[in-house]
């Protein structure tokens, strides 16, 4: 049983640069359907990122609430840190992180991630369409509000990443992640993520965003699967 190390705010790779300081993205997603029936759904994001000329930390944080019919379908809360450090190769970062979620509606009472490992970019074409690899270890904890015996787990954190800068005003991020139990690689969990971001007006964006999602192994009356659409409003401070 597991779920995947993502990222909420934005699918494309945070990379070190020249700049040092702060800065912070705020996503937010509404939808509202009323008549034959009635549906209310509302999730925020917010990442805050810390720039060195040798590393890069940040912290996100979101929340996603949801009803349909008057009857709560989407509960789920989820906390993210990482930070990325240059080694004495180019394209070659350490990175380490940390993670801690809840979703009512996947029986998940907690689930607590520590890890690290590396990324390699692959490969930058037109000095805009990067390719990354990441591989590295994790410890994952997890609870459920079923009854479910809670794990404690060890995996394999494996991933390919892609951004590509389509014009000034739009760019398309891919990632797909592979994590396998590190005694049991039938015991896996994948997440395919999708996103097209379109500059509407100074620091503001239109995001689209799609993923899928599965696991070999869920709780009890829990699919092996999750497909999600999101059109949500991204702003960068």
């Amino acid at each position: 049983m597991g779920m995947h190390l993502y990222a909420l705010v934005s699918v494309q790779p945070v990379e070190i640069n020249d700049t040092e300081g702060l800065d912070l993205k705020a996503l937010l997603s509404l939808e509202t359907k009323y008549g034959n029936s009635d549906k209310q759904n509302y999730s925020g994001a917010l990442r805050l990122t810390y720039h060195t000329l040798q590393s890069a930390s940040w912290a996100e944080v979101s929340t996603e609430y949801g009803k349909s019919n008057d009857t709560k379908d989407t509960d789920k809360a989820f906390l993210h840190l990482r930070h990325i450090h240059a080694s004495i190769l180019e394209d070659l970062n350490y990175e380490l992180f940390g993670q801690v979620q809840d979703d009512s509606f996947k029986l998940l009472k907690n689930r607590t991630l520590l890890g690290g490992g590396f990324r390699y970019k692959l490969f930058t074409l037109y000095g805009e369409d990067k390719g990354f690899f990441g591989l590295g270890l994790m410890d994952e904890r997890i609870s459920y509000t079923s009854n479910d015996p809670s794990e404690v787990n060890q995996r394999v954190n494996s991933y390919l990443a892609y951004t590509s800068k389509l014009s000034e005003t739009s760019r398309l991020s891919l990632s797909f992640y592979y994590q396998p139990k590190i005694n049991d690689f039938s015991d896996h969990v994948t997440a395919t993520n999708f996103e097209l971001e379109l500059s509407m007006y100074g620091d503001l964006s239109l995001m689209l965003q799609v993923s899928y999602d599965t696991d070999s192994n869920p709780p009890l009356g829990v699919k092996r699967y999750d497909l999600t659409q999101k059109t949500s409003f991204l702003y960068k401070f």
